[in-house]
């Protein structure tokens, strides 16, 4: 992973549930250069377990003649608040206290990552966003963000999101944090806290990010064992994994963050919303996704003007937007085509 840069907001910064962080480190990666007319902006927004550097993550979409070209693009990759990457978040130290926060970080909402966002943006000098682009927590961002400054954005891409919190989800999430505070170690005062938790935790997720199609092909065992299936082994894999790089106090706070996507709170209503989103947008949705099927999907469509609806066909479920790299190059250049405008 290549290193961060971070813009510190010496201010305090607010929250939209009433906390206050009394300052906030925003970890940050850019590839290519802002050309002259600034108009070769493209602002990838990450997912839950994510950091800033969207070129190490999702390097089949990145690189020359790509969706995401440092040659052609100016591309910027936020760490989101809460995580663990650089920016503020649970084990960043609290300057009131000089410890970590840990579990005294006040909760946070997706509004509150992009009004960090935001913040990011202005210090870049960035006054037009040519394209956004967000899968599943990453679309929420870009939904919010376009709502809240709606002129900013020349068109998104959104992969595997919605505009609310499905109770699925959200059922999916509680459980999660479930496992977490079952651990012994939860709360104990140190970064490295419910390991074990957080393990399960992302067991649990697995069984939503991926699909029944791909845990038959690729975790059905091929003789007749009674123990130490292939499918155990994976899920202790990828839990393990993840408490390598990752921390159960950024989990607990971002799926709660994730809980409280609602486009429409405080607003008319989830469809007016969409309404105001004017902006060209390619949505996509993966035909085997159990987290957030296409219908979500379709949703977002019927209530935006001027989106476009494409669905990639995949047994990989969720994760989907993370691995059928050709389907959405293509899908994207046609879009590109279809607009007459390519960022840079």
């Amino acid at each position: 992973m290549n290193p961060a840069q971070t813009y510190h907001h010496a201010e305090t910064f607010e929250l939209e549930r009433g906390g206050r962080l009394p300052a906030l480190d925003i970890a940050y990666h850019t590839y290519g250069e802002l050309n002259a007319m600034g108009n070769n902006v493209i602002w990838v927004m990450h997912h839950l377990t994510a950091n800033s550097d969207v070129a190490d993550w999702w390097s089949v979409l990145f690189g020359e003649g790509k969706l995401l070209d440092p040659s052609r693009h100016f591309i910027v990759c936020a760490n989101n608040l809460g995580s663990c990457y650089g920016t503020t978040g649970p084990s960043s130290l609290n300057p009131e206290t000089g410890q970590p926060y840990l579990d005294t970080f006040p909760p946070i909402t997706i509004r509150d990552i992009v009004h960090a966002h935001r913040l990011l943006k202005d210090h870049l000098g960035i006054r037009k966003i040519h394209t956004a682009i967000g899968g599943s927590m990453g679309g929420y961002q870009v939904l919010e963000w376009n709502s809240m400054e709606p002129g900013l954005f020349g068109c998104n891409i959104l992969l595997a999101t919605n505009a609310k919190e499905t109770s699925w989800a959200i059922g999916v999430h509680e459980t999660q944090r479930m496992a977490i505070e079952l651990d012994p170690n939860w709360k104990k005062g140190n970064i490295g806290d419910a390991a074990q938790g957080l393990s399960l935790a992302r067991a649990i997720g697995m069984l939503t990010y991926r699909s029944f199609e791909i845990f038959k092909q690729a975790q059905t065992d091929d003789d007749d064992r009674l123990d130490n299936f292939k499918a155990s082994s994976y899920l202790r894999y990828q839990g393990d994994k993840l408490v390598k790089r990752y921390n159960a106090y950024s989990y607990w706070v971002l799926t709660h963050a994730m809980d409280s996507h609602n486009l429409g709170r405080g607003r008319a209503s989830i469809e007016t919303t969409l309404a105001t989103i004017t902006a060209p947008t390619l949505i996509m949705g993966i035909n085997s996704d159990i987290l957030c099927p296409v219908s979500e999907q379709q949703y977002l469509a019927d209530h935006m003007p001027n989106a476009t609806l494409e669905t990639i066909d995949s047994t990989y479920g969720h994760d989907g937007f993370m691995v059928e790299s050709d389907q959405i190059q293509q899908k994207a250049q046609a879009f590109f085509k279809k607009l007459s405008t390519l960022p840079g």
